[in-house]
């Protein structure tokens, strides 16, 4: 739509899209904190704007939210899974992560739908709809935040439906909002992009300095199986791809963030750990292991046993692990199961 959504503004660029209204900052700041921050759908009795202002500008933009069209809480751990329908009928879901501390964390699709097939990925079976606009991510935020008041949402994950690098301009613009001091007020370090490899717009994202914390989704270390469980793979080659992560961990001074979708029998030998050894030897590395959910059943978990012999092959071969824990696979809320499923759990009326 041509008609801007006043919630996928920062207080700068909405100065820059109404020159005509006039804004001085104090009072875009104060229009995005109602706006964005108090969740609110009017400007009425802002200190130091001008009822004129104010409805020359909900003249000029869009305010609509989401519809929330199921909430599903799993029966075996507390994870909570939201299905939104978008104004053209569009149909997307997103995660509420409980945290070890009392907080929220919330993992949210930046596309109806994916392109890029990954094997073992429900989400890449359905096929492309469309990206979703900077305000349809900042909205499912919101909407989980201001239904969950028990406890703060102080994170952002960027891991649900869609390849976040495919919608790259619009993700940007909604995590800017997302860590705005007058919009979520989520630090950028709380912030986290998953990739699965786009190397242009990895070089993109680090050229231009975005603060946010990045994870490649590498899941084979070997080329050709690679390939083979992520199509888009073929494109850029593994060493490239170590490479731009290690300029980026060099340019903000943090580690190499990795993921490791585990499957048995495929991706669960010493060798990939000793290639993994050979990338980034010499570099801080953070591998995260999340044990593959997929429903067709063509890819199943490692036993104790294998992910145990895994695990200490890592630590041989001196890349540090965490074990992540995706929650609520009863409603295929977990990773690589989103798909517009409702089903399991209980429907959690808040």
């Amino acid at each position: 739509m041509n008609v801007p959504h006043l919630r996928g503004l920062t207080p700068e660029t909405l100065v820059e899209r109404f020159p005509d209204i006039g804004f001085n900052m104090s009072q875009a700041r104060r229009v995005v904190t109602r706006l964005i921050h108090d969740y609110g759908d009017d400007l009425e009795d802002i200190p130091g704007l001008k009822k004129t202002k104010a409805a020359a500008l909900l003249a000029a933009g869009r305010l609509e939210r989401l519809e929330v069209t199921d909430r599903r809480k799993s029966a075996v751990d507390p994870f909570v899974k939201y299905l939104f329908r978008a104004a053209d009928g569009r149909v997307f879901e997103t995660v509420r992560i409980p945290l070890e501390q009392p907080r929220f964390s919330v993992c949210v699709s930046s596309q109806a739908g994916c392109a890029l097939q990954c094997a073992f990925c429900e989400t890449g079976r359905m096929g492309f709809e469309r990206n979703l606009e900077p305000w349809e991510i900042v909205d499912q935020v919101l909407r989980v935040r201001s239904e969950s008041p028990e406890r703060p949402v102080t994170g952002v994950v960027f891991q649900g439906q869609g390849e976040p690098f495919q919608n790259y301009e619009n993700v940007m613009t909604a995590a800017d909002v997302l860590r705005h001091p007058c919009g979520g007020r989520i630090g950028s370090d709380r912030i986290t992009i998953s990739t699965v490899g786009l190397l242009p717009m990895i070089e993109r994202y680090i050229d231009e300095g975005r603060p946010y914390r990045l994870i490649l989704s590498l899941t084979s270390a070997h080329p050709e199986k690679r390939e083979s469980l992520l199509p888009v793979a073929s494109r850029w080659p593994v060493d490239q791809l170590a490479e731009a992560m290690k300029r980026l961990a060099r340019r903000q001074r943090n580690v190499i963030n990795l993921a490791w979708v585990l499957m048995s029998g495929v991706n669960t030998g010493a060798d990939e750990a000793r290639e993994l050894g050979r990338l980034f030897k010499g570099e801080r590395v953070r591998l995260s292991v999340i044990d593959v959910n997929d429903p067709t059943g063509r890819f199943t978990r490692a036993g104790d046993l294998e992910r145990g012999e895994f695990l200490n092959a890592l630590s041989e071969n001196n890349i540090p692990f965490v074990r992540r824990y995706s929650g609520g696979p009863d409603i295929h809320a977990a990773c690589g199961m989103l798909a517009k499923h409702v089903k399991g759990g209980e429907a959690h009326a808040i």
